[in-house]
């Protein structure tokens, strides 16, 4: 009991780069090199760790993740130059990220509606320190059931919390199995193994989705936005046209320093944000005005929570979550 499956990830563990705060949607040109396409962006994905992708199934399309406007020029005369592929991009958008705001539990059991999978998956989910990631426990004894369907469920877990309430990746939180359970291997007599009447580690990655994001629900989330903080320089006669656009950007700046003829201002101001503030510093100070900026963290997004269109069937809508399933079963 209170056994961690996995390596525990602790908040002092630190990240070799700053997570991606900004993606698009990157289309072909030419309609038939969408295959290529995947595959220039597969190989130029592993060989930089700048580069990441996310593949919406439902909607065919492909997301690249960025960490500013400029990445986006250089992307695509890499595939124009290397790969001989040219590309658009569609709207640039902020990547959040969704932390639980209480505790949720639930269970399905085995052989009991509506549970139509030979598996018995019980979890809690709770919020964890900021930056702790996603860590996963058991509270049942390792003994009650083979460990690869332990494993099974931790993995499918972590796939699923790639998509929240409001579609953004779930982090800062504890899951926790509290209850499990499984069919022996059976079969008919003299026959073979029949997998209609024994578990499988299908069965736990089937059920594992729907429990979760019901336990999910019940803790419910809030959508955080990433954070930047900016360092920036400025002649001291250019600040009273500076700081009311801070103000409209929704930066936060702290108190001016002036230094004769040089203003330095540092803060924060929303990822989504820095573009803007980077078009407009050059007019706003005569071209001399030098900004910083770097990844702080996230805050809670204020007034209504941006969604990000699920790239699954979802797991809270059970009937078309088990059709699919079904289906692709």
């Amino acid at each position: 009991i209170g056994d961690t499956i996995g390596t525990a990830r602790t908040t002092s563990e630190e990240h070799h780069f700053a997570p991606p705060t900004l993606e698009t949607v990157i289309i072909p040109t030419r309609a038939s090199d969408r295959g290529a396409l995947h595959v220039a962006l597969d190989q130029l994905a592993e060989q930089d760790p700048l580069i990441n992708l996310r593949q919406d199934d439902v909607r065919k399309e492909l997301f690249v993740s960025l960490y500013g406007e400029v990445q986006k020029e250089v992307i695509q005369q890499t595939l124009a130059l290397d790969f001989g592929i040219d590309v658009e991009f569609l709207e640039t958008t902020t990547i959040c990220i969704e932390r639980p705001i209480g505790t949720g539990a639930a269970v399905e059991i085995i052989h009991r509606a509506p549970n139509p999978f030979l598996a018995t998956v019980g979890l809690s989910v709770e919020p964890a320190a900021i930056g702790s990631g996603v860590e996963f426990r058991v509270e049942v004894s390792l003994g009650s059931m083979p460990f690869a369907f332990f494993r099974a469920v931790e993995a499918t877990v972590h796939e699923t919390l790639r998509q929240g309430l409001y579609g953004w990746q779930v982090t800062d939180c504890t899951v926790t199995m509290t209850h499990s359970g499984y069919a022996p291997r059976q079969s008919h007599a003299h026959q073979r193994f029949d997998k209609s009447m024994s578990s499988t580690g299908g069965d736990f990655r089937n059920l594992t989705p729907l429990v979760l994001m019901s336990a999910l629900k019940q803790a419910g989330t809030m959508v955080c936005e990433p954070i930047h903080r900016f360092h920036l320089e400025v002649p001291t006669d250019t600040l009273g046209p500076v700081l009311p656009v801070l103000t409209q950007l929704q930066a936060v700046p702290q108190a001016p320093v002036i230094h004769g003829s040089s203003c330095t201002l540092e803060g924060g101001i929303p990822a989504a944000r820095v573009h803007e503030l980077q078009r407009r510093l050059p007019a706003l100070t005569r071209g001399d005005g030098v900004l910083e900026c770097a990844f702080a963290g996230y805050q809670p997004v204020q007034g209504t929570s941006p969604t990000r269109p699920r790239s699954d069937h979802n797991p809270l809508n059970r009937k078309e979550y088990l059709r699919h399933v079904q289906r692709r079963v």
